[in-house]
């Protein structure tokens, strides 16, 4: 946008985003890109690395396009040329090179991409006007008729125009705006861990997905990643235990929980649980959606994962932060960042197609939980895609995108 496009306020809107993941990043681009002042806290000392790989299709492509991102994401697309099935000695039991079980059809247009090189991308060109605050978070914050008051973790206190919450499904944003987050977590009895190991399989753009015998409530899957010199490594299990007491604070106890539950199961599993304790990229958490009636208080509104998850098993939780980025951030510039407009037309945009894309965990979280007959696996088969995966894809074009 030229500045002669630019919306002429008599006092920029200033806007502080809380969380610097994908929707808080893109949400930032578009921001400045319209004008705004634009604040991002991240309480990790940086751009988070690690992560899983995520899925970019439908709609979510033309904002990327729309970014000028599109060239560069393709290139760091993962690559993956097929996948495997094998049981606990490492015997191949089918194989296909049509799709894999993370990224959808091989030859389809979707775009599979490691989560931080995609936050990294929007990162470098969210705009020079974009203030980081890096190793530090929002403490409390109190309303005003005129803006919102913010103390942070660091001690410093400013205020701003605007905030909007994108720090995730454990948002803290959320809690102190809308309460405490058994209210609008809504968990399927499922947990995800995921963490990085040398390619010591030796795979070339590829995945391998082990299935436990007697365990439904377990799968395993490794792929490639970083062309190949990486493996990323992921445990599904389900659990009847309550959340508070499956999701440990300290992270050198989710790893031990983590190595617990899988415990006992075979393939290369032993070893990817001795690589535990070494690697830096680790990653785990519940399956679960966020579900709200409202994403919008005051002057307080939540994006992403914050306000309405849709759960890693949907494959839709990144095409829905793009796009409810790029909606979120043209909704306050066509109001001249009045919020009292904007967030309301913002909601208004994007509620069916939330309910649209939430609505695929019914599907794959029924595979999951459910388990199934061992001869098709814990998580069903998968030598074709499933109906999750088609209703995916529907999801993904329902929405209209506007031009702004």
């Amino acid at each position: 946008m030229s500045d002669s496009t630019r919306p002429h306020h008599s006092r920029p809107t200033s806007v502080l985003v809380s969380g610097a993941g994908i929707a808080g990043t893109a949400l930032a681009h578009w921001l400045d890109r319209y004008g705004f002042r634009v604040t991002v806290v991240e309480r990790a000392p940086s751009l988070r690395g690690g992560g899983q790989p995520v899925d970019i299709r439908g709609n979510a492509l033309e904002v990327v396009d729309r970014m000028g991102l599109l060239t560069s994401v393709r290139a760091r697309r993962t690559g993956l040329r097929g996948m495997s099935v094998v049981d606990a000695d490492g015997r191949e039991l089918s194989r296909t090179t049509e799709w894999t079980a993370s990224g959808g059809p091989v030859d389809g247009p979707d775009v599979e991409i490691l989560r931080d090189e995609l936050a990294h991308l929007i990162g470098e060109v969210a705009g020079r006007g974009v203030e980081y605050r890096f190793d530090d978070s929002i403490d409390t914050l109190v309303q005003h008729e005129e803006g919102v008051h913010v103390r942070f973790r660091s001690g410093s206190e400013r205020s701003y125009d605007l905030l909007v919450g994108a720090d995730g499904l454990h948002s803290h944003t959320r809690r102190l705006v809308f309460g405490p987050e058994r209210d609008h977590l809504h968990p399927i009895g499922a947990y995800i861990a995921a963490w990085s190991v040398p390619n010591h399989l030796g795979l070339d753009h590829w995945q391998v997905i082990h299935r436990p015998v007697g365990r439904a409530d377990r799968i395993c899957m490794a792929m490639t990643v970083r062309h190949n010199v990486e493996l990323r490594f992921f445990l599904g299990f389900g659990s009847d235990e309550p959340v508070e007491r499956m999701l440990p604070r300290d992270p050198a106890d989710q790893r031990r929980l983590v190595a617990a539950q899988a415990a006992g199961i075979g393939w290369e599993v032993p070893r990817f649980l001795a690589a535990l304790g070494e690697t830096d990229v680790f990653h785990y958490d519940v399956v679960a959606q966020i579900r709200m009636d409202r994403w919008s208080h005051g002057r307080v509104a939540l994006l992403g994962d914050a306000g309405y998850c849709c759960s890693p098993l949907t494959g839709q939780g990144t095409s829905v932060a793009l796009t409810a980025a790029y909606v979120l951030a043209g909704e306050l510039h066509a109001a001249d960042g009045d919020h009292r407009t904007a967030y309301p037309a913002y909601e208004r945009r994007l509620r069916d197609h939330v309910a649209a894309n939430q609505a695929i965990l019914d599907l794959t979280g029924a595979r999951l939980t459910a388990g199934a007959p061992e001869e098709s696996g814990p998580f069903g088969g998968y030598d074709e895609p499933g109906p999750e995966m088609e209703a995916a894809f529907r999801a993904a074009t329902l929405f209209d995108l506007p031009d702004y």
